[in-house]
């Protein structure tokens, strides 16, 4: 799953991800988008997954410290698990800095997720 995907992202990667299809209205998912875009609806499928992801989206720098953003209702390693999956679903990235880990969303990927939704004009 980590080869490219045209204009896809690829899982596991820094890379923007760009709208990867028209909407769903307007013509079918090939069977390489489909996969890329069920791994990223399926990491926000979990809950705390997803209330990671809308605490790093809706973060006022646009990053966030995990320190920031851990208070989820489970434990430190279930939340480093969660975050591991959303990274390795192409959602969001992450930088080190000293002992703190920084993260935000992959570039587009909002833009890819929500694209793929629309209506088709």
């Amino acid at each position: 799953m980590s080869k490219p995907l045209g204009t896809v992202a690829t899982l596991e990667s820094a890379t923007p991800v760009q709208a990867c299809c028209a909407p769903l209205t307007s013509e079918e998912l090939s069977e390489e988008a489909a996969e890329v875009m069920a791994a990223m609806f399926k990491a926000l499928g979990d809950p705390v997954r997803l209330r990671l992801f809308s605490k790093i989206a809706s973060h006022p720098d646009g990053e966030a410290c995990v320190c920031d953003i851990q208070d989820v209702g489970v434990s430190q390693p279930t939340v480093s698990h969660h975050l591991r999956r959303l990274r390795e679903a192409g959602l969001i990235t992450s930088d080190r800095r000293g002992t703190w880990i920084y993260y935000r969303v992959a570039p587009s990927v909002l833009a890819a997720l929500s694209g793929m939704l629309r209506e088709s004009d």
